[in-house]
């Protein structure tokens, strides 16, 4: 991303969730009320023109739906981490995240959002115009994950290794080197005690060197320059346990596309389909 930009890629996340928020309870995947506040008017509603045509989905099949299942899918992740006693989180890479504002249960907790300067600066304004201020409960930690140690901006910013907590890494890893990937691995293998969690997605390599022919990432990669923003990272398809143990973690699960499409597209939703190039996976810290 380039210095002083807001990401474009948050930007068009959150339009996303906004989208599926306006559907019908039982029909919608997720629900951020949040979202459509985190996005300028005009884009939205020039998003949602074209997504109610079906450009979306002719441009990228499945890629809306592996969205809306991604948010859905982390979001119960972390409840269930929230139940088993994580006592803060960690969204990294956080962009326009509105988890530390719609859940109810982190307001009770230490939330980190952990992003770089320029998109991070842009968020704190939209923040302070939706609540009319910070929430106290949430340590804002600027970072570029290339070139700074994850574990030094914590530290400054009162990070306890002694709790037990939950890392949130959405929609970041393909934009970064396999360094600074496995430094963000190994810092959370160290310093946070065993029951500690991480859940992340992550791109299949085949996806990202067009051995898999996808229409989105053609686009993507003709934007770079505009976004900064490139495709660098992913993990080998039915190898992420391995890659994950390695690294020090235990109780993997790989949510793959077929996984992700049978746990939440049925009833009304049946014919949705997602992306195959996209995967979830979640660990514990040994």
């Amino acid at each position: 991303m380039r210095k002083n930009q807001t990401s474009m890629t948050a930007i068009g996340i959150a339009i996303v969730r906004g989208i599926e928020s306006e559907k019908p309870e039982g029909e919608r995947i997720c629900y951020d009320p949040y979202a459509r506040q985190f996005t300028g008017g005009f884009l939205y509603n020039f998003v949602r023109f074209f997504d109610k045509l079906g450009y979306s989905e002719r441009k990228g099949p499945g890629v809306m739906g592996f969205l809306t299942v991604r948010e859905r899918h982390i979001d119960e992740f972390l409840k269930g981490q929230l139940q088993a006693g994580a006592g803060q989180v960690v969204i990294l890479g956080a962009g326009l995240d509105a988890r530390a504002y719609r859940f109810d249960e982190l307001k009770k907790i230490r939330v980190f959002e952990v992003d770089h300067p320029a998109s991070q600066a842009s968020k704190k304004e939209k923040v302070k115009r939706i609540f009319g201020e910070l929430p106290a409960h949430v340590t804002y930690v600027s970072i570029d994950f290339n070139l700074e140690s994850l574990e030094q901006r914590l530290t400054e910013s009162d990070y306890d290794k002694s709790l037990k907590t939950l890392f949130i890494w959405q929609g970041v890893t393909q934009y970064l080197m396999p360094e600074a990937v496995d430094s963000t691995l190994a810092f959370i293998a160290r310093h946070s005690p065993a029951g500690s969690s991480v859940i992340f997605d992550y791109m299949y390599p085949t996806l990202l060197d067009g051995t898999i022919k996808r229409g989105e990432v053609n686009n993507m990669r003709s934007k770079r320059w505009a976004s900064g923003e490139m495709l660098v990272f992913g993990i080998p398809e039915g190898t992420a346990t391995a890659y994950l143990e390695q690294r020090g973690f235990i109780d993997v699960k790989d949510a793959d596309s077929k996984f992700l499409h049978d746990a939440y597209f049925h009833g009304k939703n049946a014919s949705r389909t997602v992306a195959h190039g996209y995967a979830i996976a979640s660990a514990m810290v040994k």
